[in-house]
Formats: structure tokens, sequence, C-alpha cells
């Protein structure tokens, strides 16, 4: 209430809340299903918005068409936190900064609600089924197009089974038993018995997590000739994507499918940033088969960049401010443009297999970090918090295609990384920033962004930096040994000893909306970046038999 009331929920938050009776459908945003029609010069069109976008709004064409709604009682419901109750009859949007696109989508919006209690048009049902269609091609299935739930994340996966009931489906339908056994997988019990609470996850990131840590081990000289390191890399080949979805529609010319997706199985949606990482790691760990996959992979990489140099995370996109606009937008996510990140990423894993800054990907791709930096040096982070995020990965990559740590904007960048390290040579930013800048580089001290910016520090200064250095060892001063690993005060996760305690969200799902507590960031980020400076000092080798051992101290003596 203190925040002004539930009638400030995205829109996205409200029709779970209409579906469930909490506010009225004239609540929400009008999505007519008529969508499906539209050709692709308009100027809406689902090619034109980001992957989650499409996955989240075609079941809502149904949704709200059909209004489909669970009636719960007044002490299951959540009418005391409604400040205004006349608001949960009415739409209510953020202010604009264009006030006249806002006016027009509002009228929009009035004049298709008004279509709907006649009916919507002559071609409603159609449209229904056309929507319907394209849902369950994207549903959980086997084989070719292998998937783990329409979108493979929560809310989509929640509205289609709402889609489903609205449609006349019975529990025991095989695609309800599937989509309800796909949703349950993501609660995670945090008790025992049939009361105990849950947490609920918004997906799982297996590919993320694997490939990550096979480049940690890399960095710390693991290669395919480790038993560990091979069963990774053979476990991440197997999940390569060969199926051709909807990326392939923003194409200019027609490009095999490759590349990897976040999750245990998402076909239709291979991303830039899980290929880079997993393409780099295969390159990285060598071995003829993995050689072969990461070169497809980048391949496709390739095609997926951008006009303006960069790479966005699931499509070749163009950046269209008007879609920003519209009612339904404000899950901060409605486009997925290019971003410093993940192009600095992509540009990591080119370094890899030979390219260079001399390469025309790769200038385009610099040129387009570069127009991204602010004015303190610090790069946005879109898929981690925040700017030690961006920065990490926006000068790293440029770096290792060839870029000299020498010129103005990489030292820009390491200057600012500088200035926010802590006396005890750590550092932590907290996902406020999104919020508000003036907060960047400021929060409590992580393992993970310690380690983003112990990286970027030995990429900026080399090896022998003394900030790089302190920066180590607070890694090292607070690693779990056996003695803080037992200790539910220091260690409230039960991470085993090796690992490092971190309840801090530092990944990004959509920014204002909702972060991410990856539980493995605490442990191979830290293991990346102290296996980059033991190699860089000539103990790479003696730094994976110290991680084997656990042998902190070993580090400095």
């Amino acid at each position: 209430r203190h925040l002004g009331g539930a009638e400030h929920c995205n829109s996205f938050t409200n029709f779970y809340l209409a579906a469930l009776g909490q506010i009225s459908w004239n609540a929400v945003p009008a999505i007519p299903p008529e969508i499906m029609f539209l050709p692709k010069w308009f100027p809406f069109h689902l090619d034109k918005v980001s992957a989650w976008t499409r996955a989240m709004i075609v079941p809502l064409t149904i949704v709200s068409s059909r209004r489909h709604t669970r009636e719960i009682s007044v002490a299951l419901g959540i009418g005391e936190l409604f400040v205004d109750h006349d608001a949960r009859d009415q739409l209510t949007t953020a202010p604009s900064s264009s006030p006249r696109w806002r006016t027009f989508f509002l009228g929009l919006d009035a004049l298709l609600k008004k279509a709907h209690n006649f009916g919507g048009s002559p071609w409603r049902q159609q449209a229904i089924h056309r929507a319907f269609d394209w849902i369950h091609a994207r549903a959980g299935q086997d084989g070719a197009a292998a998937t783990d739930g329409v979108g493979a994340i929560f809310p989509s996966m929640v509205y289609w089974q709402i889609v489903l009931h609205a449609l006349g489906y019975e529990r025991t339908h095989p695609l309800v038993a599937r989509a309800e056994r796909e949703l349950d997988a993501f609660f995670v019990p945090l008790g025992i018995g049939a009361d105990a609470p849950i947490r609920i996850q918004p997906c799982f990131s297996p590919v993320w997590d694997t490939g990550i840590a096979l480049y940690a081990l890399a960095d710390c000289g693991y290669t395919v000739d480790d038993e560990d390191a091979a069963r990774a890399a053979a476990w991440l080949t197997a999940r390569e994507c060969r199926f051709s979805g909807e990326w392939q529609n923003n194409l200019d010319v027609e490009t095999a499918p490759s590349g990897w997706y976040f999750e245990y199985a998402n076909a239709h949606y291979p991303d830039s940033d899980d290929t880079a990482m997993v393409a780099m790691a295969l390159a990285r760990v060598g071995g003829e088969s993995n050689l072969a996959a990461a070169t497809r992979g980048v391949r496709w990489l390739l095609a997926m960049q951008n006009a303006d140099g960069g790479w966005a995370a699931f499509d070749r996109s163009h950046d269209r401010p008007i879609l920003e606009l519209v009612p339904f937008a404000d899950h901060n996510a409605m486009q997925d443009p290019s971003c410093p990140d993940i192009t600095g990423r992509v540009l990591e894993c080119l370094s890899w297999q030979g390219f260079s800054k001399t390469h025309t990907a790769v200038i385009a791709a610099i040129a387009f970090i570069k127009s991204r930096q602010e004015i303190d040096g610090s790069f946005f982070g879109r898929w981690g918090v925040n700017y030690i995020y961006g920065t990490w990965q926006a000068v790293i990559g440029p770096v290792r295609c060839g870029v000299s740590a020498k010129e103005p904007w990489i030292l820009r960048a390491g200057a600012w990384m500088k200035s926010i390290q802590k006396a005890d040579g750590s550092f932590g930013e907290s996902a406020d920033s999104y919020a508000n800048p003036a907060l960047k580089g400021t929060g409590p001290s992580t393992a993970s962004q310690t380690a983003w910016a112990a990286m970027v520090l030995q990429e900026v200064y080399g090896a022998d930096d003394a900030d790089l250095a302190r920066a180590i060892a607070w890694l090292c001063r607070t690693q779990l040994d056996e003695l803080s690993a037992a200790d539910p005060l220091l260690n409230p996760d039960g991470d085993p000893s090796g690992s490092w305690c971190e309840r801090e969200f530092t990944g990004t799902g959509f920014p204002k909306v909702f972060y991410l507590r990856y539980h493995l960031y605490r442990l191979y980020f830290p293991v990346m970046a102290i296996g980059r400076y033991l190699d860089a000092h000539g103990r790479g080798l003696a730094g994976k038999r110290l991680i084997d051992r656990g042998e902190r101290s070993a580090l400095f003596s």
C-alpha cells in the first residue's frame, strides 16, 4: 500500500489478478486475437516484439477475449492491498514520455473493448484458432522441436493453462496434464508436508550454467582430456539446437539452424548469449566434435548480428521505440534490442575462433559498444546487475579481439571500475541501480560481482595490478572453508566448502520488474577470475591443483 496500492501492478500481473477475479477485465489492456492476422508491414507485428513478449501475448489474446475467471473467496483475495477500489475497474497506465501516444493507445484500448462487447470482429473465432495453433506448436513436446512448455518460462506456461481451461479442456486431457507437470517442476518446497510453502522458479538454466562452468574450468586449465570437462562438453553438444524456429523470420538470408537455448529443452528459442557462452567454452576445451559444434554456433551468431552492429538475445531486431508505449509494454521488455553486454560476450566468443578487430562484424560490434558507453566510463548491464556486469562484458570482448587496453574508452571503463572498489578489495551493486542510476556500483559485496570486476582489472591493467590483487585476495578470504560452511549463519544456503555465500540477486530478467538469483554465480565466476589470475602468473596448472585440493592460502605464497 505504501507504494500506491495493488492497482499499480504492471499489466502482466494484472492479467493474473483479473483471471482470479481481483480486478475487472476492463483494468487490463485489450490484446485482441485478431493481431494474429496483422501483416508484417504493419507497425505492430509479432516478429517485431521480443520472443518472450510473443510467448506471453499470444496466449493472452485468448485469455483476454474469453475472460476466463476463477472466483476465489474474499479471504484468499488481496482486496486489502488496493488503495483506490475504483481503480480495480479501469485501466491504469504509467505516465508516458509521449502524452499524445499515451492518449492514442488509451483511446484504441477503449475502442477494442467496445468491439469486444459486440463479439469482436467477424474473424474473432478464426483468430482464436490461429492463436491456439501458434501456442500449441510451441507447447511442451518431444522430438525435433523439443520444448518443456511454452517458451519454457513461467508466465507463458501459466497463460497456456488458462487458455486450455478457457477453451474447455479437462484436466485429464494430455495437453493439460503435460502443461501442469511442466509448470509443477518449477515449484521448490520450503518445508515438508502438503501445507509447506513453495517458491516458484521462473525457469531452469542448465545450459547457461553448464556453459559458464565449463568456461571457468577452461580458465583453470581443464581440457577435453579431463573427464569432467569432457562430460560437460558432451552434454552441451547434445543440446545444440538444430531446429529452425521463428528467429529465422527476421533474417535477410536463410541460415542453417544452430545455437543453444537457456533451458533443458526450448528448441524454438535459442539465444545469442547462451550460444556465445557455450561455443567459446567448447572451443576452449577442444576436441573435434566440440570444435565443430562451436563453429556452427558462431556461424549462427554472425547471421544474428543486428544492423546497428550489436547483438540482441533471441532475434535479429531493430529498435522501435513506439512499441514501448502500448499499454501492455510496462514489463520493460517489449523489445529485444542490441545490448552491450551480449555484444561483448559474442566478441569474446569470436576471439576464440580467430576473429580480430579487423573483421567487418567485429568492427561494427565495437562501434556499437563504444556508442553505448556512459559518460563515467561504465556500461549498462541488460542481463546482469548492473553496471559492473555490463562493463565487464563490454570490455573483455573487444580487448580479446585486439583492441588495445590503452585506448581511452577502455581506460575510462577501467577507471570507473577502480573508482567503485571497496576498501576491503570487493565490489557490489544492487538492482536498485536500475531505478536510480546514481546508485550504480554501490551495494553489498558479492562474490560474482567482485569476480566480474577482477576480470576487468586484469584485462585493462594486467595481472600485476594491485587493485586486482586486492579483489582476488577478498575472494580467497571469503571462500567457504569446512568451518564456515557448517555455520548456518555464515552459510544459510548450505553450500559445501569451496563455494561462496551469496544471497543477493545479481542476474537480471526484466530491469525494474524481476531479477534472478543464480545459485552457481557465486561459484563459477570466482573460479573463472582466480583461474585467469593464476594463469597470468604462470601458475595455471598449479591453480587447477589448488582448486582440486581447496588450498586457498597457497594462491599468494
